[in-house]
């Protein structure tokens, strides 16, 4: 497991613009990608990511676009999910500057995705994103942006993937998106316990005494989106407040 632990900010773009729910729901306009990003690279992000939320055909361009303006200006590593589908569109990506991209719901469909990725690429560069809910003392994998429930138990999910290749794990709480209540704990000391690589903690951040608590439950990296885009937080912020913690930021 990496020694320092990254603060990410999470940027949901659609149509070329940044957008925010809660739950997944009631997305509103959040600002510019390019900006927003140049901003948090200079408050000392260590990773920059961008979920493209309504990854349709006549999005998909605009996404390119806005990829490949931000990697000309924000000189950390760039992660980018939403319908990536084939390895040729990871291609595609890492040709307008993305440095690892996101799989989510194409894997789920096709978990023999994930090597295919990983062997033409590098497991580096390939990162599962889970997005999990609980429903029955279960974590359940859900696909197509948290709108459709899967009967995958996200554990067991976790596991194949990284036999399968994954790098890191992107592990996200629909139950906690957008609450501002804090991490869920229970899913990233879960994770944690069957991961072999990187955990990257995400849903719930609202406050700067969340982040230690996530660390402590086994998060290699931290990922916020709202509390940096309303200005609520800085990167700068959450590292201090780790370092108070104790913990080892870069």
């Amino acid at each position: 497991m990496s020694l320092a632990v990254r603060v990410i900010p999470c940027l949901d773009v659609a149509a070329g613009r940044v957008v925010k729910g809660v739950n997944f729901l009631n997305l509103r306009d959040a600002g510019d990608p390019i900006e927003l990003s140049k901003r948090y690279y200079e408050q000392g992000a260590d990773e920059i990511t961008f979920l493209d939320v309504k990854a349709t055909v006549d999005n998909r361009d605009t996404m390119y676009d806005v990829v490949q303006a931000t990697a000309e200006q924000v000189f950390i590593p760039l992660t980018v999910g939403g319908g990536v589908r084939s390895s040729d569109d990871v291609a595609r990506l890492l040709a307008h500057g993305a440095d690892k991209v996101g799989v989510n719901s194409a894997a789920i469909a096709r978990p023999e995705l994930i090597g295919e990725i990983a062997d033409r690429f590098g497991a580096q560069v390939l990162v599962l994103s889970l997005d999990v809910k609980r429903a029955n003392d279960q974590y359940l994998v859900t696909t197509h942006g948290g709108s459709t429930l899967t009967m995958l138990d996200a554990l067991d999910w976790a596991r194949e993937a990284i036999e399968r290749g994954a790098g890191e794990l992107l592990v996200n709480s629909i139950d906690a998106d957008g609450t501002k209540q804090g991490f869920d704990l229970e899913l990233i000391e879960a994770m944690r316990e069957v991961s072999s690589v990187p955990v990257i903690a995400s849903g719930g951040a609202g406050a700067v005494e969340h982040f230690a608590p996530a660390v402590a439950a086994g998060a290699d990296a931290v990922l916020a989106a709202s509390v940096f885009h309303n200005a609520e937080l800085t990167v700068g912020d959450v590292k201090t407040a780790l370092a108070d913690a104790g913990v080892v930021t870069r």
